[in-house]
């Protein structure tokens, strides 16, 4: 990696890299070392918003430790702070899975140590391409296929993506331009890995049959979101009640509502009741789809809770309540 002083003397080469929204004035970045993250990085000190750098070294090869020395001394270099977290090497079983979780329990360990709760992230369009296809795979619904957020809370951070109309060839171009390096990760390589078999296979795979990945799962994200929107206006017109242990709702306007909209209503309860991030099962909301059809009799044990009909009205609470 070369040296910081270089790039203030030109912002040109910052046109491929311009945010897509105000961010504020005093943030964290997530940096691994790779071209997005740098990119987004410099962009930032360039801008003049004061940054500091997030790394998570997850222990993956043998060179990690190195490679987080190497990073430190190279923030050293621009005058950003530099702050790294080493992660336990994660299990080849659901490794992929088990490293997300791993790095945002980072980085809640350090927005607690440093009071400072805004992190962006520099997932570009490429990255939300690949995530909606992964989703569609895995058999997410239309809230999974609206793929990331530019802007959401998960625990103490707020996290911010403002890179997601950049391309990662616009990311890469840009610090060519600048004359300025970046660390490649080995585990960017592995295929075994799901991420990088869709990168490196499947997407190669479509372009050679005249498909065009990005184009595609990018229009289907875009469907996926006017979808969300009409749903999302349907539910704002019910009336729920929700307490701690109970959320209810009149149970015609229950019966009124088509399958699909109760099930992102009956999402919506649970995490009501148990905080984001818990929803019922697919299997649930099968069992749910043949309650109602035989009428809602009795009551349908979910995981942690009851939904039940009562006193005319649909009540979803938590088992050790439901006496309710």
């Amino acid at each position: 990696m070369n040296a910081f002083p270089q790039l203030h003397q030109s912002h040109a080469w910052l046109d491929a890299v311009q945010l897509s929204e105000p961010l504020p004035k005093r943030l964290a970045v997530a940096w691994s070392g790779g071209a997005d993250s740098t990119a987004l990085l410099l962009a930032l000190k360039s801008s003049a918003y004061e940054v500091c750098a997030w790394h998570v070294d997850h222990g993956w090869h043998s060179g990690s430790a190195k490679q987080a020395e190497q990073l430190a001394k190279q923030a050293a270099a621009w005058g950003i702070p530099f702050f790294s977290v080493r992660l336990e090497q994660s299990p080849d079983r659901n490794r992929e899975a088990l490293a997300r979780s791993g790095r945002y329990e980072a980085f809640q360990l350090l927005a607690e140590q440093s009071g400072l709760t805004d992190l962006c992230l520099a997932h570009h369009r490429d990255d939300q391409a690949e995530t909606v296809y992964m989703r569609m795979l895995q058999g997410a619904g239309v809230h999974g296929l609206c793929g990331m957020r530019p802007v959401r809370e998960r625990g103490l951070l707020k996290l911010f993506r403002p890179l997601l109309h950049c391309s990662r060839r616009e990311l890469v171009e840009a610090l060519q331009h600048a004359g300025v390096s970046w660390l490649e990760d080995e585990s960017n390589r592995d295929t075994t890995l799901w991420r990088n078999h869709l990168r490196r296979e499947s997407f190669p795979a479509m372009v050679a049959c005249g498909v065009e990945p990005d184009l595609l799962f990018l229009r289907w994200q875009r469907q996926a979101a006017v979808v969300v929107k009409e749903i999302d206006r349907v539910l704002a017109a019910v009336d729920v009640d929700c307490s701690q242990t109970c959320c209810s709702l009149d149970w015609q306007a229950w019966q009124a509502l088509s399958p699909v909209v109760r099930v992102y209503l009956l999402q919506r309860m649970m995490q009501q009741l148990f905080g984001e991030g818990v929803v019922a099962g697919r299997r649930h909301l099968e069992l749910m789809n043949v309650w109602m059809e035989q009428g809602g009799r009795g009551g349908l044990d979910l995981s942690r809770s009851r939904l039940m009909r009562k006193d005319g009205r649909l009540r979803l609470v938590r088992k050790f309540d439901a006496d309710v």
